[in-house]
């Protein structure tokens, strides 16, 4: 398998962005206090994977606790696009809603990650907290 080239913004459309996903990426969610209040559905990607197409200066930061994590906003339409990944600071966790043609509903069962034990406090693996289903009603 090789990788694809997805496309993508905000809301508005200020921010567009171009990144390409791994094969095998697989989407999740993670329960720490502030992935489970912003509820995005995250696939990480290797950080030279994602270029910032248009829009790079319409980008906000928010950092918390440690600062590892680099959280990135749209400043006009508030929408989270991505982050830097604390477990990973290699990595960019892309919110896959913000792919063009990408619903979190298309996703009928998503595993959450425990961030609340998070690695970097632990020693431990990432580890699986649950798993989030969603059955269309028809």
């Amino acid at each position: 398998m090789t990788d694809i080239v997805r496309k993508g913004g905000c809301h508005c459309g200020a921010v567009r962005f171009s990144a390409r996903m791994p094969a095998g990426a697989r989407p999740h969610l993670c329960n720490c206090s502030y992935c489970e209040m912003k509820g995005n559905v995250m696939v990480d990607v290797p950080l030279d994977a994602l270029t910032i197409d248009q829009g790079e200066d319409a980008l906000t930061l928010y950092t918390f606790n440690t600062g590892v994590a680099k959280h990135r906003f749209c400043s006009t339409c508030g929408i989270h696009v991505f982050h830097q990944l604390r477990s990973e600071p290699d990595k960019f966790g892309i919110n896959s809603v913000c792919l063009d043609g990408v619903s979190r509903y298309d996703y009928p069962a998503l595993p959450v990650h425990d961030g609340q034990n998070h690695p970097r406090d632990t020693g431990r693996r990432i580890q699986v907290a649950g798993t989030l289903k969603f059955e269309p009603e028809l």
